[in-house]
């Protein structure tokens, strides 16, 4: 599967959201990997996210080998994901 990632939560930025595909992506601030997520990995349940906003997040196996950033929250307004 590539590289695996460290464990535990990491924090990021939303770099792009397409709201009608429910499609975006986060980048890890400690490694700049650049991370693919869908709408419902947004834990407020709201499905839509803001660019440039700064959140806590967890990395998961996905399809085809890949990761996918999955319990995204805005920093400062959910706890942690386990």
């Amino acid at each position: 599967m590539g590289r695996l990632p460290a464990p535990g939560s990491h924090v990021g930025t939303i770099d792009t959201f397409d709201q009608r595909r429910g499609l975006g992506t986060v980048t890890d601030r400690a490694d700049g990997s650049i991370l693919p997520f869908h709408a419902t990995a947004i834990v407020d349940g709201s499905r839509q996210i803001e660019v440039g906003t700064e959140v806590r997040f967890v990395i998961e196996p996905a399809h085809l080998g890949r990761y996918e950033a999955r319990h995204i929250a805005a920093l400062g307004t959910t706890p942690e994901p386990d």
